[in-house]
């Protein structure tokens, strides 16, 4: 059988030898005359597409000492030799293959993956780091939903990634994704309180951002009651405690409706706090809390109101 024969799916045996890792039989069929090592099968992928996905180090090195090795076809769905031995977390395969200089390491797939991205949503720190470590890396492509990898870091709740991520100074924090959500928003939404202080610590990031709903950082913090994040953030002057979302509703508004009594005796505590204001319906924070049944949150109203009778 020639080298080149394939199967229905068109997998030459050297992608077939390649992707299960037999190396001696690699070697045997590249040391053929008429042996093509970037024939592609049905799918699109080659041979070093195969090895690097997974994980087989040493047929790659054998693929990649051949000088008519294009190390960069990407498959029928985009995804490159690099891609996909991030998405394996092939630590050692993404090394071999970042070596060379005709590797692009922001190739997305049709779904606006790069191989960052895929390592981050992987956890694979390792990865991450081999990638951020060449010059050429852009960290902020997002994928077809507008998640950066920062956002992808913040909603797996992996903090070594957020402040891997973060030490680029060309990774912009307030990347907001197609429903308008920053990573800052999303850590918040989460009640991750670490992932929140790592982007607090960056001087470019905007506090008071908000989604599509016109929902801020604070105001999803105390919407779930996340009294760690709504302390963070009110610890900043020029967080707006008293800034509306799109049906009109404030932090403490929503704290009010959920019986967040923490929520709502931290934003009680700043003086800026105006414990008063009306939702587009006509709902204020203590409306919601008597409307709720949430008898502490009323009596922390109810005391506010008292000692400020004449706040409008």
């Amino acid at each position: 059988m020639k080298a080149t024969m394939s199967d229905n799916c068109r997998r030459t045996p050297l992608s077939w030898a390649a992707g299960e890792g037999h190396g001696a039989v690699v070697k045997l069929l590249l040391g053929q005359k008429d042996i093509n090592p970037n024939l592609t099968d049905i799918g699109g992928r080659t041979p070093l597409s195969w090895a690097s996905g997974r994980g087989r180090d040493e047929v790659v090195k054998l693929l990649l000492g051949r000088e008519d090795v294009n190390p960069d076809i990407p498959d029928n769905n985009g995804r490159t030799p690099v891609w996909w031995a991030a998405m394996g977390c092939s630590h050692w395969v993404v090394q071999l293959l970042l070596e060379r200089e005709d590797v692009n390491p922001n190739m997305t797939d049709k779904r606006g993956r790069t191989p960052l991205w895929c390592a981050v949503q992987h956890c694979a720190s390792e990865v991450v780091q081999l990638l951020l470590d060449r010059e050429d890396i852009a960290p902020d492509i997002a994928n077809e939903d507008g998640e950066t990898p920062l956002m992808v870091a913040t909603q797996y709740m992996s903090h070594r990634l957020v402040k891997l991520l973060l030490g680029r100074e060309d990774v912009n924090p307030n990347v907001a994704d197609n429903f308008g959500r920053t990573p800052l928003l999303c850590a918040a939404e989460r009640g991750d309180d670490q992932a929140v202080k790592l982007l607090l610590e960056r001087e470019d990031v905007i506090l008071g951002s908000s989604d599509d709903n016109g929902q801020t950082p604070l105001a999803a913090a105390a919407r779930f009651g996340h009294d760690g994040v709504v302390k963070l953030l009110l610890g900043w002057q020029n967080v707006n405690p008293n800034m509306t979302d799109k049906s009109g509703r404030t932090p403490l508004s929503w704290a009010a409706a959920g019986g967040h009594d923490g929520a709502v005796q931290l934003l009680l505590r700043r003086d800026d706090v105006n414990f008063n204001i009306p939702d587009h319906d006509g709902g204020t924070p203590l409306w919601w809390a008597a409307h709720s049944g949430h008898e502490g949150v009323v009596n922390l109203l109810q005391a506010r109101q008292s000692a400020n009778p004449n706040e409008v």
